[in-house]
């Protein structure tokens, strides 16, 4: 039994549990901080496509704890992820769940995290660049959104989903050496660049999201700012010339013509972006009815070979922070 299979056969048990007492879930909760919060997003696109009963929102942790949504009780599943699993405001939101009754299942990579003390099932995942993308946060999340919708409806491409989950891993490792060459041109010619636009789509935006806020801004101190794709023609395009940086993620599956619309656009009137296509990297051998919710997985992993030679050739270390776990905030 792998370990997605493990925690989602825990959490079935326990959805099980609450519907012999009379209790359906009525409501996913997904919460965390930064990049977290950017593992979640992909579950929370998931759901908010093809659920029709189950009300999904994707908060960050603070914002939970000081605006808790009323509906918030036992009815709700609540899915926390924090890699320190000490976080001062996901321990508080925890706690906030916890309280309400709500079904609390906490992600960490710490085996000794405080949120653990207060969940009603935690999930301790891998992480490294020789960990299976299965058991990283992400996938797993999206594993237990699957089995919720399957538990609460039923969900017609379930065992798709499933074939997905298997088949990602390989995708990602075949991905990855395809851009073995690109990371370092791409870490060539933007050494020296300042800011950058990320856009994106789909369950994809999250992570354009993320790749600006913590692998340009946290772990490069450089300005950059997630567009999504299809707002792009609605202000932020005005900006672009031969010298504003675009990051664009293209991905596979329903969403894809918006990408392509600012592919087209940014071949017209731009001269330094950068394309990663998650189709021409291989994603379509996944089934189609399901593909474009592991877009984001792909880019992730393939992301991170970005930042680190953008970081290499710049001598700026990822791990370097001037604030963050060094003064009061």
């Amino acid at each position: 039994m792998n370990s997605i299979t493990l925690h989602t056969k825990a959490l079935v048990k326990m959805l099980k549990a609450r519907a012999k007492e009379g209790v359906q879930m009525s409501e996913v909760f997904l919460v965390a901080c930064g990049g977290s919060l950017v593992d979640l997003y992909p579950g929370k696109f998931f759901l908010g496509s093809e659920s029709c009963l189950l009300r999904t929102d994707l908060y960050t942790a603070n914002e939970f704890v000081h605006a808790v949504p009323k509906v918030l009780g036992e009815r709700s599943v609540v899915i926390f992820c924090s890699h320190s699993g000490i976080t001062p405001e996901i321990v508080e939101a925890v706690k906030v769940a916890k309280a309400a009754g709500s079904l609390t299942v906490s992600l960490t990579h710490n085996k000794s995290s405080d949120i653990a003390a207060f969940s009603d099932y935690n999930v301790v995942y891998e992480w490294g660049d020789e960990s299976s993308v299965q058991n990283n946060p992400m996938a797993i999340t999206l594993a237990l959104c699957l089995e919720i919708l399957q538990h609460s409806e039923g969900y017609v491409n379930y065992h798709e989903f499933q074939e997905a989950l298997l088949k990602i891993d390989d995708v990602v490792a075949a991905a990855r050496k395809k851009v073995g060459a690109r990371v370092l041109t791409f870490a060539e010619t933007y050494q020296n660049e300042k800011m950058f636009y990320i856009l994106s789509s789909g369950a994809s935006y999250g992570h354009a999201y993320g790749f600006a806020i913590c692998s340009l801004m946290e772990m490069q101190w450089l300005h950059a700012s997630a567009i999504h794709s299809g707002e792009f023609f609605h202000g932020p395009f005005e900006v672009t010339d031969k010298k504003t940086n675009f990051i664009l993620l293209v991905n596979e599956g329903r969403t894809r013509p918006l990408d392509e619309r600012v592919l087209a656009f940014l071949k017209s009137y731009a001269k330094n972006y950068v394309v990663i296509d998650a189709k021409e990297l291989g994603i379509g051998v996944l089934p189609e009815s399901v593909v474009e919710f592991f877009n984001p997985v792909l880019f992730y992993s393939v992301l991170c070979d970005y930042r680190e030679a953008l970081a290499n050739i710049r001598n700026h270390p990822l791990e370097t922070r001037r604030y963050m776990g060094k003064v009061e905030y």
